[in-house]
């Protein structure tokens, strides 16, 4: 086969500088099929096949089985699903950069204990074990780093809303000189990152996470060097602050996550000041409806979220819950829609979903992407049901 654009097995191993053997076994394991077969069996490769390559050949040095990266990658080379893999591969980059360096130090401490005091200090030789199995806990990460930016990125393409959601959040939280904040579950910190313009000088924000991974992603947008921010690791349902430590906690789409809500809202209570108030965002049963109903009509054992968060905690039985802790409750909505021309951020939001979509979909990826393409075509509107409530102590 002589065709422009497709390249023997022997040319792609050569262009990507790993061994024939490697690009046979990455067939045979269903990690990268040829775009070709011919009925003799010479099997072709395209630009397309590269990428791909290139995002496995990464994954794998960042030490990922391949049972892993099965699971975390999609043949699929259209722009927003390859710019969003390079963007969360660059966070998995910086990530074992920062990992690299602690086990550097861990070892030069070590070291040093030994050399000065002829002896081991275990509790370092620990926290070197404990530093170097990081690795365990990067798959989770990354998936869950990729699924939050595929969200992110289908509401920022295409929200009707100008003004847009966190920028939305800030105004409501009403920030002034001087203020002790608490922020639970600040993911990536997309709050701050997108209103520190506005943010004052002496102020004080705390930002926590359960997620190690999501913490260091907020550092390393916001600063190491502005001194405003702290970071903290913990669960919320045991805030490890004192009585009356903050003027304003905020709980982004965080309360339907919590195994036991009424306890995380008693913590909350206990930390804000007399008078302090909390700012937690939630959404309603209508949020998304027209995505769930895609999916039930391509095929209908489809559950995008095993679990109703909104009955959990939503727009229709939040201040039901929060009565007992807080006074002052009200309710305001976001105003928003989307209006999306383009398949290929919709599937990317569709797959980073919480049910069990991709038992269905990924055998069937080509067949569902155009039913997607067909879909949208026009635009396909969807409905945005998302809000906060606004309490005090």
């Amino acid at each position: 086969m002589n065709k422009d654009g497709y390249y023997s097995s022997g040319e792609f191993a050569r262009m990507a500088h790993v061994t024939l053997r490697t690009i046979r076994y990455y067939d045979k394991q269903d990690i990268l099929k040829p775009s070709y077969v011919t009925e003799s069996g010479a099997r072709f490769y395209t630009d397309e096949d590269f990428a791909r390559l290139s995002q496995i050949l990464l994954l794998k040095y960042l030490g990922f089985s391949l049972d892993d990266i099965r699971e975390m990658t999609i043949d699929d080379s259209d722009y927003h699903f390859m710019e969003n893999s390079l963007n969360i591969q660059l966070k998995l980059v910086r990530d074992r950069i920062e990992q690299m360096q602690l086990v550097e130090k861990a070892i030069q401490d070590t070291t040093e204990a030994i050399r000065s005091r002829h002896a081991i200090d275990w509790s370092q030789m620990l926290d070197l074990i404990h530093l170097t199995g990081m690795e365990k806990s990067m798959k989770n990460q990354y998936q869950n780093a990729s699924n939050i930016s595929s969200r992110i990125n289908l509401h920022s393409l295409y929200s009707q809303n100008q003004q847009g959601w966190f920028p939305w959040i800030y105004e409501k939280c009403q920030i002034r000189s001087g203020m002790k904040i608490l922020e639970l579950g600040c993911g990536d910190g997309a709050l701050w990152t997108q209103n520190i313009r506005y943010l004052p000088r002496k102020i004080s924000v705390t930002l926590s996470d359960l997620s190690s991974g999501m913490l260091r992603d907020a550092r390393r947008a916001i600063g190491r060097k502005d001194e405003r921010f702290s970071f903290e690791v913990f669960n919320c349902a045991d805030i490890p602050y004192p009585d009356a430590s903050f003027d304003l906690v905020i709980a982004n789409h965080l309360l339907f996550y919590c195994e036991d809500i009424p306890t995380v809202c008693r913590e909350i209570r206990r930390v804000l000041i007399p008078g302090g108030r909390l700012v937690c965002s939630t959404y309603g049963s209508r949020h998304m409806q027209e995505v769930s109903q895609l999916v039930q009509d391509f095929d209908n054992r489809i559950v995008l979220s095993a679990d109703r968060l909104y009955e959990r905690f939503g727009r229709e039985n939040g201040a039901q819950i929060l009565t007992p802790y807080f006074s002052g409750i009200t309710w305001e909505s976001y105003e928003d829609s989307l209006l999306v021309p383009d398949a290929e951020p919709l599937i990317s939001y569709i797959l980073s979903c919480h049910g069990n979509q991709n038992q269905y979909l990924l055998d069937k990826y080509t067949d569902f992407r155009g039913f997607v393409s067909r879909k949208v075509k026009g635009g396909f509107h969807i409905t945005k049901d998302a809000g906060i409530f606004l309490c005090e102590k």
